[in-house]
């Protein structure tokens, strides 16, 4: 499962578990900017899995250049990019390490385009000869607020990107 933070991850892991679903955590954020919010969502990350005792593997290094490579103009499809992005190194790992499927903690977040995240799942899943489970978790975003307050995690107020920590910027302005 790709694990786009500690947050969001929450209500996955609890379902996938409470389903008899063995799950393999994937920690591949490139888009998370400044640098100081990347180590925050790394950070408490690492203290879930502590937590927790969950297996996660982590592809940590700080990717913006890379990002902002690949997501091309940011008028134009940024989020889909940035989900290709994260989707496409989500299945071909899942696939290098001969795993049943791979999913995404994207698909917790009422914020998040979750019919795009679906479609950029399946289109990996034919790329890559791996199946994408497609839950809609989001029924329990709200369940893992106070149970993210619980277990002091760090909990971020911007999806990660540069461009939406402008946009929640101007929205307080």
């Amino acid at each position: 499962m790709h694990i786009c933070c500690s947050n969001c991850s929450l209500y996955p892991l609890k379902s996938l578990l409470k389903k008899g679903i063995d799950v393999k955590g994937l920690w591949f954020s490139p888009n998370v900017h400044p640098f100081q919010e990347y180590q925050e969502r790394l950070g408490s990350l690492r203290n879930l899995e502590k937590v927790w005792g969950l297996d996660i593997e982590y592809t940590d290094r700080y990717g913006f250049d890379d990002f902002m490579r690949g997501i091309g103009d940011p008028q134009d499809n940024r989020c889909i990019r940035c989900y290709e992005l994260r989707l496409d190194e989500t299945a071909r790992t899942a696939r290098k390490m001969k795993l049943d499927g791979f999913t995404t903690s994207l698909l917790v977040s009422p914020y998040q385009q979750f019919d795009a995240i679906v479609g950029v799942g399946r289109e990996m899943a034919r790329r890559y000869t791996i199946p994408f489970y497609a839950e809609d978790f989001r029924i329990g975003y709200r369940d893992s607020i106070p149970l993210s307050r619980e277990l002091g995690l760090y909990r971020q107020k911007y999806c990660g990107c540069v461009f939406s920590e402008q946009e929640r910027q101007k929205k307080h302005e």
